[in-house]
């Protein structure tokens, strides 16, 4: 078993930054890659951006492309989710998940571990 913990979220304005970060503890050497995804009330969970645990790959929505970056130090069990130029179609509940592949999978049926969620409110 794989535990996640988000903490980071928050209320910013919009064009703020923001830092998520996700604490993995447990089975952590079974982790083949972390992302982020985010579900904004009455609607699906979509996919933010994910990276390799033991590499450096990283893949991204289009939407957060350029704004968003993903990283990780592998020594602190934490994956970090810098939000820059937000906008308030970002606000959403951010949910960090770890996959025991390294496909950097984009669905949410892809990752086998899931956080509680940390919100995110971008005002406009």
């Amino acid at each position: 078993q794989v535990q996640l913990v988000e903490s980071g979220g928050g209320l910013v304005q919009a064009g703020g930054s923001l830092r998520l970060s996700c604490i993995a503890s447990g089975r952590t050497f079974s982790i083949g890659a972390m992302g982020w995804f985010r579900q904004a009330p009455g609607k699906e969970r979509d996919f933010v951006a994910a990276i390799i645990w033991s590499g450096s790959r990283t893949y991204y929505a289009d939407s957060v492309k350029g704004r968003f970056t993903i990283s990780k130090d592998n020594a602190k069990n934490t994956v970090y989710l810098q939000m820059n130029s937000l906008k308030p179609e970002d606000t959403a509940d951010y949910y960090c998940a770890a996959e025991g592949s390294t496909v950097l999978s984009t669905k949410a049926v892809g990752y086998d571990y899931w956080g509680q969620g940390t919100q995110v409110t971008v005002s406009s």
